[in-house]
């Protein structure tokens, strides 16, 4: 990726392939649905003081599989806003099957 990705379809094109790995879908998988859990706590609760998790456990489980198991540097780092909706995008299409956690569309 030597250019910079104009639009966020050709980024998100870009994104499925950097996450295409079982592990590295789980790994963000996991680190989304802690995120939520955090966010519901905080709010169910009233401790705010919590919510500096969110990033660790969402950051934390993606790069770490970013790492380890894709080996690959996270998009976060060029393009942070377009990195952070679609790791919900992605969490979500998960959920309703539109993606699948082996990294092949359904």
């Amino acid at each position: 990726m030597s250019e910079r990705i104009k639009t966020y379809s050709e980024f998100y094109q870009f994104y499925l392939t950097e996450h295409r790995k079982l592990g590295t879908r789980i790994f963000h998988f996991i680190g989304t649905l802690l995120v939520f859990v955090v966010i519901g706590y905080v709010i169910s609760s009233g401790k705010e003081r919590f919510l500096w998790y969110i990033p660790i456990v969402g950051y934390g489980f993606a790069w770490f599989s970013h790492a380890v198991i894709e080996k690959n540097k996270p998009a976060t780092f060029k393009y942070p806003l377009w990195s952070l909706i679609s790791d919900f995008r992605l969490f979500f299409e998960l959920i309703t099957g539109k993606q699948k956690f082996n990294g092949n569309q359904a």
